[in-house]
């Protein structure tokens, strides 16, 4: 009973739905849109703390044999809460998206119906995307294909979720309107530096603990790894690139506005284009 409970399944939703009943308690002036919006970015940050810590644990432990290294958190977190909360992080992007839209007074957001679910899917592909790679290709190569063999691996790639509780905060510092402290800025920098490093830096990382295993270049590693293997990193790596390039620019407007005279209009923030997974 205690696992069950202690389930992602379980978990994530729980979290959720009870911040939902808490929040409005506390911030009385918040609508549905912002009551939503936060619970799903703090839902969003625990659970990146979950998968990071057990990541640094996985990596740390795998590190002298990366191919044959074995840890159980591994498997079990990608089946214990990896899976559940990519499931729940769906349907709560959708309740954000849902009421969002609602709040601003769109006819079509009167209720729940497969317009309203077909207009986030259009508005968010690529992040809905994201998501169902990760349950339909990450969770049968964890269980299935990788004959007990890359824990290391699957490690490093708890360790991508580490950008994400700086993505929340920073959606959670404007929500409580403090979007011009030092906090928010300072904040927006490590967004910038943990996106780079454990999503797009990490990648050639992968690859030369890879090659250095089997006394293989790093420019030769890709034509080493199956074909399938490299084209599901690309898979993966693609939208961070995309993303990353976007946070950027974001911050690039943030720079040149914040030496702009006062009367300029609010300053972009950086962590407006971040989206996680």
């Amino acid at each position: 009973m205690l696992e069950v409970l202690a389930s992602g399944a379980v978990v994530f939703p729980g979290l959720f739905f009870a911040l939902r009943r808490f929040l409005p308690c506390a911030f009385k002036h918040w609508s549905d849109a912002d009551v939503v919006l936060v619970s799903e970015r703090l839902v969003s940050f625990i659970h990146a703390i979950m998968a990071t810590t057990t990541g640094v644990i996985v990596v740390s432990t795998c590190r002298s044999n990366v191919i044959y290294d074995r840890h159980w958190l591994a498997t079990y977190f990608v089946i214990r809460y990896g899976v559940p909360y990519m499931t729940y992080d769906i349907f709560a992007m959708y309740l954000s998206h849902y009421h969002r839209f609602r709040v601003k007074g769109h006819e079509d957001y009167k209720g729940h119906s497969l317009r309203t679910v077909s207009s986030f899917v259009r508005r968010e592909f690529l992040l809905v995307l994201h998501h169902i790679a990760l349950l339909t290709i990450l969770l049968p190569v964890t269980l299935f294909f990788r004959k007990e063999q890359g824990d290391f691996f699957i490690g490093c790639l708890f360790l991508t979720e580490l950008s994400t509780p700086f993505v929340s905060l920073g959606k959670i510092l404007i929500q409580l309107g403090l979007q011009d402290c030092w906090l928010h800025k300072a904040n927006g920098g490590m967004v910038l530096l943990t996106f780079f490093t454990c999503r797009i830096a990490l990648f050639p990382y992968m690859y030369w603990m890879y090659g250095r295993h089997y006394g293989v270049p790093l420019h030769a590693v890709p034509f080493h790894l199956p074909l399938t293997a490299t084209l599901g990193s690309l898979c993966i790596l693609a939208p961070q690139v995309y993303w990353f390039v976007l946070l950027c620019r974001k911050g690039y407007r943030l720079y040149r506005r914040s030496r702009a005279p006062p009367s300029s209009p609010p300053a972009v923030t950086v962590t407006d284009a971040a989206k996680e997974d």
